[in-house]
Parts: structure tokens; sequence; C-alpha cells
């Protein structure tokens, strides 16, 4: 008899998608998990992170019933159709709607302001997997006002992935995340949000950890 699985993480694109696959298939040990039968949904009601933030609650009953089962939501702030609230906001108010089926097997990241924000560290792997291999991207970024000196991330994270790709030639795809994911020191990145991941992963449940 097949079982369900453990961790069901519900994601609005498929940028954040790869990005948490690829972390949970291979950074497992970087992680301080044990392997996790793990099933990844998309927002299937039109709308991605407004959607996956309006309707986390509804998408994930059915697996609510396996009291084995924990549920993870991940959206971007930036695309939630909220502006006026923060991501502690949004995070909280989705956490709010699942409880009743979920009660404490359920939490909400809130990448903010969007998923690119994963992608800058001071990791070699990011100038390489982005099309720089010499280096100098952070640099570059900086000269086009995109990353301010003194400043961990860029404030537009997804804007600045987008010039560094095309002035390297490169098109966009989701395979950057997956692909960083797999091999950035998972110390390297800062974000909030990041460190959240790695946290409620150990943490939303003793099957878990």
């Amino acid at each position: 008899m097949n079982q369900g699985p453990e961790l069901v993480l519900l994601v609005a694109d498929l940028d954040i998608e790869m990005a948490v696959k690829a972390l949970l298939e291979t950074r497992t040990e970087a992680l301080r998990i044990r392997r996790v039968h793990f099933k990844i949904i998309k927002d299937v009601l039109a709308g991605h992170d407004g959607g996956t933030y309006k309707h986390a609650h509804k998408l994930l009953v059915p697996f609510s019933r396996d009291p084995r089962c924990r549920a993870l939501v991940l959206f971007d702030r930036e695309g939630a159709a909220a502006p006026d609230k923060d991501a502690g906001f949004l995070a909280a108010d989705v956490e709010r709607r699942l409880r009743p089926a979920w009660g404490e097997r359920a939490r909400c990241i809130v990448l903010d302001p969007e998923v690119e924000v994963w992608v800058f560290s001071d990791s070699p792997h990011v100038d390489r997997e982005l099309g720089w291999p010499q280096g100098g991207l952070r640099e570059w970024l900086c000269a086009q006002g995109l990353w301010p000196k003194g400043q961990a991330k860029p404030p537009d994270p997804k804007l600045a992935m987008r010039r560094a790709l095309r002035q390297a030639g490169r098109k966009p795809s989701s395979s950057y995340f997956a692909n960083l994911a797999g091999k950035v020191g998972l110390d390297r990145c800062t974000d909030p949000s990041f460190k959240a991941f790695c946290s409620p992963t150990r943490t939303c449940g003793p099957s878990i950890a």
C-alpha cells in the first residue's frame, strides 16, 4: 500500500518549485534532515503568487487528513496582490487559515520580494551560473545601479538577475534556481526567507526532523 507524502509543498511557480526540489533532493545533509517523501504542487487556481496566498488553505485540505503529513506554502510577496502588507503579515495570514485543518503542522514562507532574492550571495557559483565565469557580476551590477554597495542583496533581485543574464547572452530559465540550490553553500544565503525554509524543513514536524 502506497503511503502519502510526509511533506507537501504548495509553491506559486516553477522557479520556486525547481529551487525547493533541488534542495530536498540533493542537500539533505546540509539541511540536516533525512530523505523525506515529499510532493510539490503548484497553484491550480489562476493567480500564481496571489492565488497561492488566497487559496492555500483550500488547495491543501486533501493532504491534511493524513496526520503524518506536514505542509509548507511558498510564494513571492511582490506578486501576492497585497502591496500594503509585509511578508510577515502575509505568512501569518496564510497560517491562520491553514490552522483549522492542519493545526501546527503547516507553515508559510513569503519570499521578499521574490524568489530571485535567493540567487544572490557571495558564492562564486552565482557568477558562473549566470554566465560570468570570470567573476565581476556584483561589480557590474553595482555600476549599473542595481546592487548598491554595502547591501547584502540587490533591492530588485529579479531585475538584477535578468540584466545579468542578458549581458551574458543568456535567456531566463528556471534551471538556474535548481542549479544554484544544488551548489551554493546554504550558509552563503543570508536572506530571511531562505533561512526560514531551512528551519521549518527541520522543525515543522518530528517525522521530518
